[in-house]
């Protein structure tokens, strides 16, 4: 099911633009303190190194991502999310818009 509304959150309200804009996120933190970012990459193939785990999920459009270490490429859709573990990479191709929630720790 896909995520289209977060309650009770503070928002950064300067973007965090990464890859020459091909990347904006806000960083949000929940009132327990849990923080995630809600963002989107436009059409592009962009390499993220992580430092804690990371899960992305996918609110709107799809992307093509290959975490380190491996050689197969999977799908992401709307609904669907993909984790990535702390201290490592992963690469993401993206058509079209791809709008995501990222789960930190």
């Amino acid at each position: 099911m896909v995520q289209e509304l977060i309650k009770d959150v503070s928002i950064k309200t300067k973007a965090n633009v990464f890859f020459d804009g091909k990347c904006i996120s806000h960083a949000i933190t929940l009132a327990d303190g849990t923080k995630k970012s809600v963002g989107v990459i436009l059409g592009a193939a962009l390499t993220f190194n992580t430092e804690a785990p990371e899960i992305m999920e996918c609110v709107a459009g799809e992307c093509n991502y290959k975490l380190a270490g491996s050689t197969e490429w999977h799908t992401s859709k709307p609904g669907e999310s993909f984790q990535i573990p702390g201290n490592s990479s992963f690469e993401i191709k993206v058509g079209q818009e791809y709008h995501y929630i990222c789960h930190f720790g």
